[in-house]
Formats: C-alpha cells, structure tokens, sequence
C-alpha cells in the first residue's frame, strides 16, 4: 500500500503550510528545513507556485501523486467548477469522512483506524481509505473496537464538527449529511492553481 511517510512539520514549514490544520507545525518556526533554510525563500514562478499549491493541497490529504492525479480526473469529468469538485471529491474519502467526525486526531490516525477494519460504512466494514462516501452513509465505529483509547482521546480533543456531518459520541455513530461547501473547507489553498497546473 502506497502511502505518503516521513516529518510533517519539515513539510509544513517547506510548504510554508499547515498541513495539519491547525498552525501548530509553523509556531515554532516558520522558516524552511535545513541549514541554509532561512535563506532559501525566492521568488516563484507561476509553475512554481502551481506545483506549491498542488502539493499544500495532497500533502493535507495525505494522498500519494497517482490518486490525487486521478481524483482530479474524475473531478474534471464532473459538472460544475472543477476546482470545488476535486475539493469535494477529497472531502468524500472515508479517512477523511472518519476525520472530520473526529475518531482521528489527524487524518494519518483516521487512515489506520480504516485500515484496521474497525470502520463500518451503512453496517459494512470498509478498510479502503480511499472509498468515496455518498452523501446521507452511515459511518460506525465496529462494536468490539468502540473501547479503544486512541479514539477516546480523539473525540475528547474534539471541540467542533464540520457542519456537512454528524456524530454521536455515545453511539460512536455519525452521518455525512452533505457535500460541504466551499467556503467550509480550507481557506488558505487556492484549488485553481491545481487546475491550472494539470491543464497546462
């Protein structure tokens, strides 16, 4: 299984980008990886800022280069604003889905959790993280697995939902209700440079 490994935080701060969401790889410092890491900011060019933003955007995700290229395939065959549709089709991805409910503290954690089988999709264990939930599934954590610490940890450190899902933390049992917006997701990358990347 492909998967994408290695130090987020030197990531992040080679992107000059949270990929984690919450800010906390560029407090301490923001400058890039390496010795001569505060000196190496230049200027980019448009395919500079193009690759960039392509890789803010699957590092965030976590996805390897062939299911983002071919998520952007689907995504360019469906109607309406490409760019939004990629967006959403990311969205849609069950260790995404199992994220944002908060059974994951990263979606790293979320991917292992599906990984492990202990995720069930309207009652049927699904292991594929790169499943595409259809709007109004059911996702379930499996009822021997409802005890476990890691997802204890991760619903207590939970303090908000994204507002396209719901969950019971009792029941360990949430819905995605929707497709989210745009302006419900990640305000800080710029999805028409990816568009414009692979259309080049």
């Amino acid at each position: 299984m492909a998967r994408i490994n290695g130090p987020v935080w030197k990531v992040a701060r080679r992107l000059e980008f949270s990929v984690l969401e919450t800010g906390e790889e560029l407090k301490r410092r923001q400058s890039a990886p390496g010795q001569h890491g505060a000196n190496r900011r230049s200027k980019l060019s448009n395919y500079g800022q193009q690759l960039r933003e392509k890789q803010r955007i699957r590092f965030m995700y976590g996805v390897n280069e062939r299911q983002f290229y071919n998520t952007f395939l689907k995504a360019s065959h469906m109607k309406g604003v490409t760019g939004h549709n990629f967006l959403f089709l990311l969205e849609s991805r069950l260790d995404n889905v199992v994220y944002r409910m908060g059974l994951g503290r990263t979606r790293r954690a979320a991917r292992q959790l599906v990984n492990h089988g202990h995720i069930l999709v309207n009652g049927r264990k699904v292991d594929i993280p790169s499943y595409i939930v259809a709007p109004g599934s059911t996702i379930e954590v499996k009822e021997t697995s409802r005890n476990m610490p890691a997802i204890a940890d991760a619903l207590q450190a939970t303090l908000n939902l994204a507002g396209y899902v719901t969950f019971d933390k009792e029941a360990k049992k949430g819905v995605y209700v929707r497709l989210p917006e745009r302006n419900e997701l990640n305000t800080d990358v710029n999805e028409a440079l990816v568009v414009e990347y692979y259309n080049r």
